[in-house]
């Protein structure tokens, strides 16, 4: 997978548009025709509107952030040095990535399959969206955009202990294609892999994107899709009606959710070594097989994502 990582999109010369709003950017759109998955940032091509949309984005997280992140985002937030006024060079981020935890940034074009991008996070690389939604349009996206790549994630990536996790969670797709090679039938293989996916996508989701954590003297944020979130991460913390409780494996794997409309239900970490401990767990449970059969709904797994496990390259 490393020299695949390694590739990127030649993309035409002559493709002038600056632009690299989300949904309408010719760049990626070619890219993606393509058939180029790793692809380098374009940094010429993104507009004054880009760019606004970025200040704007940036500027009303930060009362959020310093009100609701936890402090190993605060800390990793300062450790980049991101410019709030403009959409940041991914080579920039790196720079002050790397030496911390070994994780890089890398552009994508679009949806990474499934194992394709957890096999990325076990060699310490975040495929990363380039575009940015538009700055009239700021409140919701249902894919994601850099803002909630770079300002939502890497931050957390900056932490040796978060990022020792992801590394750990990207482990177990290696570990259940490995398992699923050994399944006679091709239907009988299909099935244990929708309902292994589907709990490494719920546990991906109440985690690494909607998890909160325990702080000194009250709930903190750590998930990336309430950090990138101006409305859901106070209504994670502050709103009566959500549910908080404290994170159990089986609640977890089993729990399906939906993305269009603030969350009900979140879970609660005690710290990052919790975190750590709980994919141990899950992978135990995988060899165990007590995710071959885990609830259904959502959320679906594609053609796309079942795939990339089936026919997945293993060290």
């Amino acid at each position: 997978m490393e020299s695949d990582m390694q590739s990127s999109a030649s993309i035409s010369p002559g493709l002038t548009t600056n632009d690299l709003t989300t949904n309408a950017s010719p760049f990626i759109e070619q890219a993606k025709r393509a058939g180029q998955l790793y692809i380098e940032q374009p940094y010429e091509l993104y507009s004054a509107e880009n760019h606004e949309a970025w200040r704007k984005l940036y500027a009303r997280m930060l009362p959020c952030w310093d009100r609701y992140a936890n402090e190993h985002f605060l800390k990793g937030i300062h450790s980049l040095c991101l410019n709030p006024d403009r959409i940041p060079r991914l080579e920039e981020v790196n720079r002050f990535l790397s030496p911390l935890t070994g994780f890089q940034a890398k552009a994508v074009s679009g949806y990474v399959p499934s194992f394709v991008f957890l096999d990325c996070l076990r060699n310490r690389r975040f495929p990363t969206t380039i575009t940015i939604r538009r700055s009239d349009k700021l409140d919701y996206l249902p894919e994601p955009d850099i803002f909630h790549d770079v300002a939502g994630h890497v931050p957390m990536h900056t932490d040796k202990n978060f990022a020792e996790a992801l590394v750990r969670f990207g482990e177990c797709a290696n570990t259940a294609a490995e398992m699923a090679a050994g399944i006679r039938g091709p239907d009988t293989r299909a099935r244990y892999l929708t309902s292994v996916i589907r709990a490494m996508a719920r546990f991906f989701w109440f985690t690494i994107e909607f998890g909160l954590m325990r702080g000194p003297d009250s709930l903190k944020v750590y998930g990336s899709g309430l950090l990138s979130s101006h409305g859901e991460i106070a209504h994670a913390i502050e709103a009566p009606d959500v549910q908080r409780y404290p994170i159990q494996l089986q609640w977890a794997i089993n729990q399906g959710f939906e993305i269009n409309h603030y969350q009900p239900l979140l879970f609660i970490v005690d710290s990052f070594d919790h975190l750590f401990s709980l994919v141990d767990q899950l992978e135990a449970w995988m060899k165990d097989g007590k995710l071959s059969n885990v609830a259904p709904g959502e959320p679906e797994v594609n053609e796309e994502d079942l795939k990339s496990f089936l026919h997945a390259e293993l060290d």
